[in-house]
Parts: C-alpha cells; structure tokens; sequence
C-alpha cells in the first residue's frame, strides 16, 4: 500500500506540474501570437510605404541629377531636425541596442518619423546610405509603444524590442528568417536570447507578409554556378573570408575615426552640412552616381560581371564618410555592395566562379561588420538557395573571427570572445 500510494502521489504532482507548466506555457504563447501579429502588421506596413518612398526617392534622384547641389542645404536640415527635436534618440541603433542591454526609458516614438525623413532626404539629394537602420528604428520605436499599451513588465520590454527589430530588418530584406536571427544577436556579441526565439520569429513572419501584401517587391540575385567542395575550395573560402573579415573591419574603423573627426564641428547641424559639400566635390570628381544612394545596379552588375579594384573602396569611404557627417540611412545595404564589389573582383585572384564570391562577400562583410554570423548566414540562404550554403556560412564565420572586436555598433557588448586570443578585448574598439 505505501508504495502504491507513494506512485499515486507521483502521479498527481507531476500531472499537476505538467498542466501548470503547460498552462503557462500556453497562455504566453497566445500573448506573444497576439502582440507579434499586430506588431509585425503594423511594421511591415510601414517598411512598405518607406521603400516605396525610397524607389520614388532614387528615380527622382537619378533623373534630376541637379539636385545633388542641394545635398548641403539638405544636410542642414536634417541636422537642425535631429538637433532640436531628436536629441534623445539621434544615436539610432545604438540607442536600441543599449535599451535591450540595460532598459531604462521608452524609445520616443519621434525616432521613427525622423529617421524616416532623414534617410529619404539623403537619399534623394544623392548620399551614400543604406536602408536597414531604418527599417530597424522604425520597428523599434513603434515596438517599444507596446510597453505602455499593453503595459508589459521589463522583462517582456526586452521581447518586444527585439520584435521590432527583427520584424523592421525582415521586411525591408525580405528575409524573415534572417531578420528574427538578427534581432536575437545583435546586441551582444557571441550569445543569442533564445528566450525571444518564438515572438521574434512570428513577428519577423508576420512583418515581411505584411510588406509583401502591399505589393512591395525586393530585389533578387542569384548564383549561377556552385562547385562542390572539396580541400582547395575550403581554403580558398577562408581565404576570401579572411579578406571580407578585414574589409568589414576596415569599415568600421574608418567609420569610427570619421565620426570622431567631424565631433570636432562643436554645432552639430553643421557636421552633415560640410559632409555634404566635400561629398558634392567627390561626385564632381568621380563624374558618375555609381556610388550614391544604395547601389543596387552595381551590386546586380557584380554577380555577372568583374568590378575593378577600387569600386568597393569608393563606396567604403562614402558611405562612412555620409554617415558619419550625420546623414542618415543604414549601413547594411552599402556593405552589400561593398562586400559583392569586392567578391567580384577576388574571382581575378581566387579560381571560384564570380557570382559565387560577389555572394560570399555580399553578407560576409555584413557579417564581420555587424557581428551577426548566424543571421548573415541564413540571410545567403534566403538569397541565393542552399547550393551555397556551405561557402556562405565559411565565409561570414571566417569574416565574423577575422572583423575582431569592431563593428558598426558601438554599443555591442561582449558576450563571448570571438576566440580566448581576444579575450582581454573586452570592448569595442
């Protein structure tokens, strides 16, 4: 009898566990399902309406060149407009990354009209910016207004605000297996915040159907031809990661030391509107748009055809040069064309086809800029198929070790050494 009454009591508390543990389980799933549905709805709408408002922005551009002269007076703008309305949030995506590190105050809600704004406004008068930040700071500060309205604790606060910037980067790649990684590893370097693996997802999902149910279309790029791997190829996929690693760490350098350079210009209104007349004479010189704006051509052009030497340098420099003056927009989309530009021109030097090594470098040089592997790997699979997988994820690990500890982001912490090596480098440099 003790024994059989000893198992019944087994029996029932763990019956009791599992449907408590179930029950919660449940619950939490259904409030998340809730809250990243209407979330991803709302920011993928609103990447929807920013990238058509961009393509509009790009083709005013490219057919009224004139319009570049004004690239100064525009900068002014922008920097008044951050200087007197956008003081709280004028540090973008480190202001994210710093709320999910150590959440203090709400994102004000003003960061996604501005930024919405500025990168329009550096894109038509002819600066060299990206897209991603945002995307990203538009899903964060709308995501963040969801700690007041459904008056979450500070826990979910952290949830949330990675919801919103995987959801903003999924949907204005396309790439919604990505941007869900991307929000779980990008704040710290070497470690993923598996306790949002669910909403980030969902909310990635749901953001990128969204968009997509708009009618907005991404652009596509393939790879024609992937070898099989074999020794050679191995080395020569680290080698290529090897150099990506470099560039995106040259990148993040360059952009640093810039930023530094133009904090000496005390009034800070005045930093874009003397990038933007140095970036006028750089136009000038160059005689050609190649390297303003996204890029997108150029990166369509470097899968198929071999791009010279300099082309990725030139869209290096610009690129830090226009954001580090104050301009705004993101990084991601330039080190895009930097990394396939530089890929491109590898296949003169490496025995891999072409349009193989512009794909490596398209998210490997993200990856080492970005600090975010994983998320640039499933991004090439998204892209270009799983046939190259295998190189893709070579290359952006190989990038990743090689980028150190830099990046883009300042505010990154680090989680985990890239290797015990570096582990007396504790911050971003």
């Amino acid at each position: 009898m003790p024994v059989k009454k000893l198992t019944e009591g087994f029996l029932l508390s763990f019956k009791h566990f599992i449907n408590l543990d179930f029950g919660l389980l449940f619950i939490s799933t259904l409030k998340w399902l809730l809250i990243s549905a209407i979330l991803g709805g709302i920011i993928g709408s609103a990447s929807a309406l920013f990238l058509e408002t961009l393509n509009w922005a790009t083709n005013y551009r490219e057919q009224h060149l004139w319009i570049i002269v004004f690239l100064p007076i525009a900068g002014i703008i922008i920097g008044l407009a951050y200087h007197y309305w956008g003081a709280s949030v004028v540090k973008g995506n480190n202001l994210l990354i710093e709320e999910l590190q150590s959440p203090k105050n709400v994102i004000p809600l003003i960061m996604a009209p501005l930024i919405f704004a500025g990168t329009i406004i550096t894109h038509l008068f002819g600066g060299s910016a990206g897209r991603e930040g945002t995307a990203v700071q538009i899903g964060g500060a709308f995501a963040d207004q969801f700690t007041k309205l459904f008056k979450l604790k500070a826990r979910d606060r952290k949830v949330i605000l990675i919801c919103g910037i995987s959801a903003g980067f999924a949907s204005v790649f396309g790439t919604p297996l990505a941007g869900a990684v991307f929000g779980l590893e990008v704040f710290v370097i070497g470690s993923l915040t598996y306790s949002s693996i669910l909403p980030s997802f969902i909310t990635a999902i749901v953001a990128d159907y969204a968009c997509k149910a708009w009618g907005v279309g991404h652009i596509h790029y393939s790879i024609s031809l992937v070898p099989e791997m074999n020794s050679i190829n191995l080395l020569l996929s680290l080698g290529a990661g090897i150099l990506f690693g470099l560039v995106a760490r040259s990148f993040s350098a360059l952009n640093h030391g810039l930023s530094s350079l133009f904090s000496k210009i005390k009034y800070p209104p005045f930093r874009p509107f003397i990038g933007g007349l140095v970036l006028i004479g750089i136009v000038y010189l160059i005689g050609n748009t190649r390297y303003i704006g996204l890029g997108i051509p150029v990166i369509s052009e470097s899968f198929i055809k071999q791009e010279a030497y300099y082309t990725f340098a030139i869209k290096l420099f610009l690129t830090a040069f226009t954001l580090s003056a104050g301009f705004k927009g993101g990084e991601v989309t330039p080190l895009f064309f930097i990394g396939a530009t530089l890929g491109s021109f590898l296949s003169f030097f490496i025995p891999l086809p072409l349009g193989l090594l512009a794909g490596m470098g398209f998210v490997a040089v993200f990856a080492g800029a970005a600090n975010t592997p994983l998320a640039c790997i499933f991004m090439g699979v998204e892209l270009f198929g799983t046939s190259s997988g295998i190189y893709i994820a070579l290359a952006c690990v190989t990038a990743y070790l090689f980028s150190g500890h830099t990046g883009i982001y300042r505010s990154q912490t680090i989680g985990a050494p890239k290797h015990l090596l570096l582990k007396r480098h504790q911050f971003l440099r």
